[in-house]
């Protein structure tokens, strides 16, 4: 699980209620029934209007990914491909049959098959480009939904701010009310800024984000593959896969993964 997401909104909300403390004011005076009905409310009813009820589904479906979203080490990947490069060598492309029935990866079990079937190179990178462009296509639609969302809200808040401001006006023969009531009608301008850029546009961007490294993993796995049902050197196929990886990514992994070979076997000091 990757928190950032969570950590993000939870640091933004926390600074945000220290400055309402600072100021002397109070939560409950932004923490208005009528303008957040509105701004929530119309925000998603109009996310929902700009595109389909799938659409919505399917942002419904993603939104969970966007706060426990899981990212899978490269070097994790690497070392699986690379088992299977031996695997093949040492018995043959069909006993990648019974490997793919170990792996609980849907993609790299789908290509595996297709590899013991003997399906043709050519014709199995055309089938794997067009699974990540799909699986691509409908993450980045969720992510769309959100960040549409981002941009109805601050509208939506101007528009409940108008609203606010009209009853105002009907009140003028009492002053003794306006400030308050003034106060309280840019609250719905507050919510929708608020919700744009503390929820919908993070989790839009998230969402995105989680996309794209998906779509690198895919392509990380596909090459494998492909790689593997050619008879590539295991070697030489894991130096190619490790070129393929972002250098912060692939520095991450291995320094990870020496802190933990270095703190597993650590030299005895022989007694005197």
């Amino acid at each position: 699980m990757d928190p950032a997401t969570l950590i993000g909104i939870v640091l933004a909300f926390g600074a945000l209620f220290a400055m309402i403390t600072i100021e002397g004011s109070h939560v409950t005076a932004i923490l208005l029934p009528a303008p957040m009905v509105l701004v929530f409310g119309a925000t998603i009813a109009v996310g929902i209007a700009g595109g389909t009820l799938r659409d919505t589904i399917q942002a419904v479906k993603a939104l969970p990914g966007a706060f426990l979203g899981k990212t899978t080490p490269p070097q994790k990947l690497i070392d699986q491909v690379v088992g299977l490069a031996e695997k093949a060598r040492s018995s043959g492309l069909l006993a990648l049959e019974q490997e793919a029935d170990k792996v609980s990866d849907p993609f790299l079990r789908g290509a595996l098959q297709n590899i013991a079937d003997g399906t043709d190179g050519d014709e199995l990178r055309i089938l794997l480009e067009d699974e990540i462009a799909t699986r691509t296509k409908a993450s980045r639609t969720a992510a769309k939904f959100f960040t549409t969302l981002g941009g109805y809200a601050p509208t939506v808040g101007i528009i409940g701010t108008v609203i606010s401001l009209t009853h105002v006006l009907e009140n003028l023969d009492t002053p003794s009310t306006l400030g308050p009531m003034i106060a309280a009608a840019f609250v719905a301008t507050l919510w929708g800024l608020l919700s744009a850029n503390f929820l919908w546009l993070p989790i839009g961007n998230r969402l995105k984000r989680l996309s794209d490294i998906e779509a690198e993993r895919m392509t990380l796995l596909m090459e494998g593959a492909l790689a593997v049902q050619a008879g590539s050197q295991p070697r030489l196929l894991g130096e190619r896969l490790q070129a393929m990886v972002p250098l912060a990514s692939a520095k991450s992994a291995k320094g990870s993964k020496q802190g933990k070979q270095s703190g597993a076997a650590k030299p005895l000091k022989k007694a005197a």
